[in-house]
């Protein structure tokens, strides 16, 4: 199964920023129990050495779970960045913006490109430039009437909904004919996380999943 196959099954891509180490790896435990297959996990662009730790996170997860999962590397604004997510074993490259040469750059490694867009005109501007798909950002914010107007003339655009993405709204996305979601906020949760307690993480995983499984 190609990578861009794997997202189309699977649907929901976890997102985590400045977490490391045993912290994310108990994380993707978590996940995995409750069935999520991809995790993204993103450059801090304020931290010099985001690089490095993200590239390091990645080689960690991708060495740890093998094809049972698969990893890749979010806030990615450099073909440094994305030489990086692909030397440590990341399958796909997810951006915040539309840049036309940080999605050549993907696709001349092999990876699954998936910049963010918000206008038509953005969308369009990835879609052209090769992106596999196009994460719709921030998806909460535009809220669906917005969505519902801009998807009749671009429907066939294989769209990621990114931003505030949560129980309540996943399924409406999915019926709408959306690819997928990244979910940061309801995985990522700080609280629940400084606690550890990783279960409640893996019931709202498996939430997910069920809505993800029945659209």
């Amino acid at each position: 199964m190609t990578t861009k196959e794997f997202i189309i099954r699977h649907k929901i891509i976890a997102i985590y920023r400045k977490i490391y180490g045993d912290t994310l790896k108990r994380l993707a435990e978590a996940l995995q129990a409750g069935g999520i297959r991809m995790m993204e996990v993103t450059f801090d662009q304020q931290d010099p050495d985001c690089v490095a730790k993200t590239a390091e996170s990645i080689r960690m997860l991708a060495d740890t779970f093998g094809d049972s999962m698969q990893f890749g590397a979010g806030t990615v604004l450099t073909t440094e960045q994305v030489r990086a997510a692909r030397e440590a074993g990341g399958r796909f490259v997810i951006s915040p913006n539309t840049d036309p040469e940080i999605i050549r750059r993907t696709k001349e490694l092999g990876l699954v490109s998936i910049p963010g867009a918000m206008t038509p005109s953005e969308i369009m501007t990835a879609h052209n430039s090769g992106a596999d798909f196009v994460k719709l950002f921030p998806s909460g914010a535009l809220g669906f009437r917005y969505i519902k107007d801009i998807l009749a003339p671009i429907s066939h655009v294989k769209l990621i909904a990114t931003g505030g993405v949560s129980e309540d709204d996943l399924g409406q996305y999915l019926a709408l004919g959306f690819a997928g979601a990244g979910v940061g906020g309801r995985l990522a949760d700080k609280k629940l996380i400084a606690e550890g307690n990783f279960a409640e993480l893996t019931e709202r995983a498996r939430n997910f999943v069920a809505i993800a499984q029945g659209a």
